[in-house]
């Protein structure tokens, strides 16, 4: 069974939807890229995904144990949060509040966990520092490790690398990689279109036609070859 399934979804805010029929699904080992223009509804479906709000219509269907509660998420970041004042190993470990149900405390294979995925990340030197005084590439490392503490099956993330150096991106999109390589499967926004053709498995494209497949069937469809033809 898949991960996640959606079924003729219809997607939308103030009253209005923007989004309808909308139906794809992941499954393990998955790396799915959302493409489409601006305003198409891209991070309306995350939230949607995450539970954030409701779907006007249609179904989203979790497989494999996998709950709402266990999918880890990266948003994109705003400068409030970006000068947030807390210790990097406080916010990781609050990526592990929903595995604490009642309990006012972390126990000790919470902290383990945020302690492994800090290192996983190479930012363990950096857990006593301020988030606030952190480049932009350490504090998406460290949102990164806080959302591997919600999941170890699957990964959404809104537009990962933006406002990023190219070298900071590069390093960023590889350690997304090495973790779909261990079996997570990534939901992953993206204007950057090289890289999701690079990376991806398979592309779910939003907008006026709305498109679900393999990355291969997606590069010779004519939706995909007109999309690309506008991005270069």
């Amino acid at each position: 069974m898949a991960l996640l399934k959606a079924d003729s979804l219809s997607l939308g805010y103030d009253n209005q939807a923007i989004l309808t029929d909308l139906s794809f699904e992941i499954n393990k080992g998955d790396y799915l890229c959302i493409v489409g223009e601006n305003g198409s509804g891209k991070t309306t479906l995350m939230k949607t995904l995450l539970g954030l709000q409701k779907p006007y219509g249609g179904t989203i269907t979790f497989g494999d144990g996998l709950t709402k509660k266990d999918i880890g998420y990266l948003p994109q970041q705003t400068l409030v949060q970006r000068d947030f004042p807390a210790a990097v190993r406080e916010i990781v470990l609050s990526g592990c509040q929903a595995k604490t149900g009642l309990r006012p405390f972390y126990n000790k294979a919470e902290k383990k966990l945020a302690e492994d995925n800090m290192e996983k990340m190479g930012i363990t030197h950096l857990k006593d520092r301020c988030y606030r005084e952190l480049s932009g590439g350490q504090q998406q490392r460290v949102l990164l490790a806080r959302a591997l503490c919600a999941t170890g099956k699957l990964l959404l993330l809104d537009e990962p690398v933006a406002g990023l150096d190219p070298k900071v991106t590069a390093e960023m999109y590889a350690l997304i990689e090495s973790l779909n390589k261990e079996g997570i499967s990534i939901i992953m926004i993206s204007h950057d279109i090289s890289a999701a053709l690079k990376y991806a498995s398979h592309i779910l494209h939003i907008g006026e036609t709305i498109y679900f497949g393999t990355k291969k069937d997606y590069l010779e469809s004519s939706l995909g070859r007109n999309f690309l033809g506008e991005e270069v």
